[in-house]
């Protein structure tokens, strides 16, 4: 069971998660979503609320909200409604945004976690999915006094994901941003790239006392865009609760910024109600209307889902959990190595390869799996050659990130650079008397009992054939040599 955070108060952690969906269009209008261009380039009369423009809903974003409803297992709803949520911000050039309100796109639904030191696995409930355009972005400059409209990403489609009031630490609600995090990309709804403000997180925190059900006067942390500020935001938010109702004051609910630099939370404004916006329907936007066929055939295409499998690779393949977890990390890596263990033949092996040696030859090629230059089929029929003896380790890690960054065919590059294991015993021998005769000391030594020397002997023989001796005939005989005390 996990320690209280507070010993006197218990906390009540809910968060809203905007998750940017995966198009190459807005929300409302065939303007680009694209990252990093010029300010008001990717615009068009809808994003600029000009008079007369009229929004047309994008089919392809309702898609991808849905498959993270029913990832998630929320019910995707047959009806839902676009509303103004109006209000006044610079860079909101209608003055309102669309959204939807009292009939959101999923109902329901749950996100599970399993924190460290916890009772295990529990399941964080989800209030619903709903979809919104983004606004655009408001850049001050102190220097001048000025603030700057960008509105490149004013109508970038969003869902928002409203979870339960449910977590009760900032290790949970870390926990939960992870796991939902892991989810909207593993069903390609989103790149959730953080740092490009593709998964940002409001969290919603309020004290109350153990065993008191009523819910304290919540106060909200906006946009939070890392995993390690959300729990640090969440952490200094209890406590400054906690000493202020220790002090006997209350809770303002207001919202509040966090600067991560100064390791410290800053008010940025009241909090506004549902009523303060005065949602009513869209008048330019009929309901969305899904037939239960299109959510089933949304619903029939998702992938199987991390957790299962997980399950499945840890039963299946007979795989410790560690080595799954780095083996799922992605869904492009989990199906790469699924291909790699099939052309391969040895499952085992290939995750070993793939968790250990692809991975450690991409992140030096600064590439992931999904730019490798390598198919599975290839790293698989290499792998199949060392594991049948054709090709030594060694011979097998050597060729491996040149397969990874420019392709080619192991069995064709194998013959082209003579790196069939040798297992010629009169080859070996010479190897082998060649190192027994530039080492007496290390004989003299396994002769008094060190057996390491053989493994020494063995590295030198490995290296005079470099690395295409077979390593079980080495062994096998140099053991023999040595045990007859070295003499040919």
């Amino acid at each position: 069971m996990n320690a209280p955070t507070h010993p006197d108060y218990e906390v009540v952690i809910g968060l809203e998660v905007h998750c940017q969906l995966r198009t190459r269009t807005k929300l409302f209008t065939g303007a680009p979503v694209r990252f990093g261009e010029p300010p008001n380039q990717d615009t068009s009369p809808v994003c600029l609320g000009l008079p007369g423009a009229l929004p047309v809903l994008n089919g392809y974003a309702v898609e991808l909200a849905a498959r993270a409803a029913l990832a998630t297992g929320g019910e995707v709803q047959p009806d839902s409604v676009f509303a103004r949520k109006n209000y006044f911000y610079p860079d909101l050039p209608k003055g309102y945004q669309i959204s939807q309100f009292e009939h959101p796109l999923s109902l329901g639904g749950y996100v599970e976690i399993d924190v460290a030191g916890g009772d295990g696995p529990r399941r964080i409930g989800l209030t619903r999915i709903h979809m919104e355009e983004d606004a655009g972005k408001s850049i001050h400059d102190g220097a001048v006094e000025e603030t700057h409209v960008d509105l490149n990403r004013s109508g970038v489609p969003l869902m928002e994901i409203v979870s339960e009031p449910e977590m009760r630490s900032p290790e949970e609600a870390g926990a939960y941003l992870r796991a939902l995090h892991e989810i909207v990309r593993w069903v390609g709804a989103s790149d959730a790239d953080m740092e490009k403000g593709q998964f940002r997180c409001d969290a919603n925190v309020s004290l109350r006392p153990h065993g008191a059900t009523a819910l304290g006067t919540r106060t909200e942390l906006k946009n939070l865009n890392s995993f390690r500020y959300i729990e640090e935001a969440i952490h200094a938010e209890v406590k400054r609760q906690a000493a202020l109702l220790d002090s006997g004051g209350e809770v303002v609910q207001e919202t509040w910024g966090w600067d991560a630099d100064a390791g410290r939370a800053f008010v940025m404004r009241g909090k506004e109600n549902a009523d303060d916006y005065r949602y009513f329907p869209d008048p330019d936007l009929i309901p969305l209307t899904l037939s239960e066929e299109a959510i089933e055939a949304i619903r029939t295409a998702l992938p199987e889902l991390p957790g299962a499998r997980r399950a499945r690779f840890e039963q299946a393949y007979g795989l410790p959990a560690d080595q799954v977890q780095v083996l799922t990390a992605s869904r492009e890596l989990a199906d790469f190595f699924e291909a790699v263990a099939e052309a391969s033949g040895a499952a085992r092996a290939a995750a070993n390869w793939v968790a250990r040696d692809v991975q450690a030859a991409l992140r030096e090629a600064d590439r992931d799996v999904a730019q490798s230059a390598a198919t599975p089929q290839s790293i698989g029929v290499l792998i199949g050659m060392v594991e049948s003896g054709r090709i030594t380790a060694k011979s097998g890690r050597d060729l491996l990130p040149e397969l990874l960054t420019e392709g080619g065919d192991p069995e064709a590059l194998v013959a082209e650079r003579g790196l069939e294991t040798v297992s010629d015993a009169g080859e070996l021998e010479r190897w082998i008397d060649d190192a027994l005769a530039a080492h007496p000391k290390a004989v003299a030594s396994y002769a008094d009992g060190d057996k390491k020397s053989l493994n020494f002997l063995m590295g030198q023989v490995m290296r005079a054939s470099q690395g295409k001796a077979d390593p079980g005939r080495v062994r096998t005989l140099l053991a023999e040599r040595l045990d007859a005390g070295g003499a040919a």
